[in-house]
Formats: C-alpha cells, structure tokens, sequence
C-alpha cells in the first residue's frame, strides 16, 4: 500500500504512544512463566506483541482479554511448557527471548518458525550460550530459523557478550531461572533492562555488579501485576516530527522514563532539540523493580550534527534511522560509530535507511558500522520503499512532513508490526 505524506504545518496536541513494545513481549512471557494468574494493563496490540499471546497460548497459557490493553494471563509455570510448534511471526524478540525458557525443560522439543523476514535473522548468538548450558539448538545453515529447541537439564555459566544486546542477555537470563548454580551475564554495554526488571519484580534472585548480572534457579515467579507505559521508540517519530517541523509543539504523555530506552531523547537533545521530560537518570549497577514513567514537552528548533559513539548506540538501536534523518536538517556531520547490529534487523536497516533517505535528496553515506550525513540542506521528497520494515515505514512518513515536495511510503501497512494507530496518531497532530 503507499501513501503520501505532504510537507505540513505545525503539529500541535498531545497524545499517548501505544504500549512499550519491548515490555509487552516481556509481561507476557514473564506472565506464563508465573505460578498465579498476572494481569496486564497498557499491553501493546500489534502484530508482534499478538504473536507473542498467540505463542504462549500454544505453550498451555490461558489468556484472557479485556479492555483495550488489558489481559489476564494464567500460564503452564517455569516448567510445564506444553510441547508445540511456534509461529513467531515477524518478532525477533520472541525467537530470542522464548528459548531460553524452554531450553530447560527436559525432554522437550519446540520448534521456532516466523516469516521471511525472520527467517533471515541469525539465532547463533543465542544457540552459543545455551549450548554452553547444556541445551540443543538445531538451526537451518546451523544459523537461521526455523529452529528446534531440545530441552535439557541446564547448568549456569558465566556468559560474555560479544556484543551487547538485550535479547541475548535475556535469553540467558531466563534460561538460568531453570539452571542449576549461578548464572551470569557480562555486558561490554549497557542495553535495555526490562528483563531484569521484571525479574527483580517477580521476586527472582538477580543482582547486578557493574557489567555483571548474575541469576539463580527459582522455583517459582510471583508477578501479579503490570502495567506497561508508552513505548519510547513509537513516540521517537513523533518526537522527531515536532522537532523538525517548524512551529511544532507536542506533549507525548505516559511514556517509558527508563535510561535504557531513552538513548535517542538524549542524542536529539545533543543536536538541539527541545524535550523536556522527566526522564530516570542513568541507574548503572542497579536493578529498580519498577518502570518509571514521564510526560515530554516537544518543541521544533535548530539541529547541529553529531557523533553517535559506539557505547551509545544499545540504548538508541531502534531510533539510529531517526538519528540519519535529523542529521539531514543539522548544520554539519552527524556520524553515527559501532551500528552493526542495524544490518540483522528486519532488513539491513543501514543500507535501507542509506538508500532511503538518498532517494529522497540527502547527502548520505553507508560505512561498515553506521552512517554518515552532510546536513543543513533537508529533504527534497520522492518515494521511499519501506521493505516491509515498520520502523522504515514510519521514517519515511516524518520525512515526508518535513520535506518541501512530500513522500510517497510504498509500504506503509509495515508500521502496524509496531505501531497500529501510527497514521491515526499522526494525523491527530496535523
């Protein structure tokens, strides 16, 4: 499907991003995991977090919806996940996070599937460490899905990441809910830490020491609760949007405060944007039991580049595409340094954005790791193709507001992956 989205004028209002994407793919999986009924309120409703109910539901999950966002969710516990075959979709999350929990049940077999997006995803970085556990993973090309997991006894380990990803650590983590001995995970960056959030929260014993997160078997989690605020990464393109748009003024209210998700607020703020919001302060070395949550104040004004340094690329991962497109409007260079990761998303999210935003006039350059871009000169317009990627799909929407000739999105149907209401939302600011 394309669709057109013409240079506007200010956008002004305020609104609610959907559920944190992230966090509802967790409070699900935590929630069937649990030994009592956990109810869910603010759960996203999109293609990726349905998968997700749709897989716990095959592993003997009972759940419940009612209002919009909320769910009871009655789960098989730590270790009655019923044999099944999973379809997960186009969720990376879910095929990353999900064997860690079944690794550990042995005499199990759960076989992993999603669509072609997925299945040109790489699963060797979650296949090493649980390995190392003791468990089997049988991928096709010994890399790609689909993928069984064979369950099996497990013993902890001391794990390094090579690089840091939360999915990784995740599925380590709750791998070594069901081990024997002590689990741990080093990270050479921090990443986002829903996971160990939820845990600290469920009652697990989890500790953090520095880059070191350590946990131990349980016999149980114990929930009961959760409410999962506004996704950053969703409300990220509005945010740009009001950025970019002269005369902009926005106010993105229940938002997900947590450092960890607020990487790209922090690099806008660098480049000159005006955001103001209560966001949590850097929290290295804890483990908080609770998600905070803020209100932002959005405003347009001039951009400056920047450089986007390698440490701080896991804390802004999914909005580096917002960083290319900013760095299009900013006087001088934005540069953005140790983004590999981009290349293993649902497309090689570098050379698509590269491409993308080529096509539609600015002056951009791949590297090995990142991206490269000469601003001050904005956007002419064109057609952007979205690749069937949601993040890419809704770049080129902002790009189109804030462009001279407008863009034409040959996809954009991709954005209900993560953001259903995406187009509604927009256009109630216009």
């Amino acid at each position: 499907m394309r669709r057109r989205f013409a240079p506007a004028g200010p956008l002004r209002g305020t609104l609610r991003a959907p559920g944190d994407k992230s966090l509802s793919h967790r409070a699900a999986l935590l929630g069937a995991m649990c030994a009592d009924p956990v109810r869910v309120t603010g759960y996203l409703d999109a293609a990726d977090t349905r998968s997700t109910l749709s897989a716990v539901r095959a592993l003997g999950a009972l759940v419940e919806e009612g209002g919009p966002g909320t769910l009871t969710i009655r789960g098989p516990g730590l270790r009655a996940a019923v044999e099944s075959a999973i379809d997960v979709g186009n969720a990376g999350t879910l095929m990353r996070l999900l064997p860690g929990w079944l690794a550990g049940q042995p005499g199990g077999a759960w076989t992993l599937d999603g669509d072609a997006s997925i299945r040109r995803r790489p699963v060797d970085r979650i296949a090493a460490p649980l390995a190392r556990m003791g468990a089997r993973i049988e991928a096709r090309d010994g890399r790609f899905p689909p993928f069984t997991v064979r369950g099996a006894p497990l013993q902890g380990v001391e794990y390094a990441l090579p690089v840091a990803s939360a999915q990784v650590k995740s599925c380590v983590l709750l791998a070594g809910l069901v081990a024997s001995g002590t689990t741990a995970v080093i990270e050479p960056e921090p990443s986002r830490d829903h996971t160990e959030r939820l845990l600290a929260r469920a009652g697990a014993h989890i500790s953090r020491d520095g880059a070191r997160v350590e946990v131990t078997a349980q016999d149980e989690l114990e929930l009961g609760s959760v409410h999962v605020p506004g996704d950053p990464s969703s409300a990220a393109f509005h945010v740009a949007a009001a950025v970019l748009v002269r005369g902009s003024r926005i106010v993105v209210e229940d938002m997900n405060a947590n450092w960890t998700r607020t990487g790209f607020i922090r690099i806008a703020e660098r480049m000159g944007a005006i955001v103001l919001g209560d966001l949590e302060p850097v929290r290295a070395g804890e483990i908080p039991a609770e998600e905070p949550v803020c209100e932002l104040d959005v405003a347009a004004g001039p951009l400056v580049g920047t450089v986007v340094e390698p440490e701080e690329v896991p804390l802004a991962i999914d909005e580096l595409p917002l960083v290319a497109l900013l760095g299009c409007f900013a006087e001088g260079e934005t540069v953005v340094r140790g983004a590999a990761e981009l290349r293993v998303k649902e497309t090689d999210r570098i050379a698509t954005v590269v491409d993308g935003l080529r096509g539609l006039g600015a002056d951009i350059e791949a590297t090995e790791d990142g991206f490269v871009v000469r601003g001050d000169r904005g956007l002419r317009g064109g057609v952007i193709a979205s690749h069937g990627d949601h993040r890419l799909a809704m770049l080129g929407a902002v790009a189109g507001l804030a462009s001279r000739e407008g863009v034409e999105v040959d996809g954009i149907e991709a954005a209900a992956v993560s953001y259903p209401g995406f187009e509604a939302d927009l256009a109630s600011l216009l």
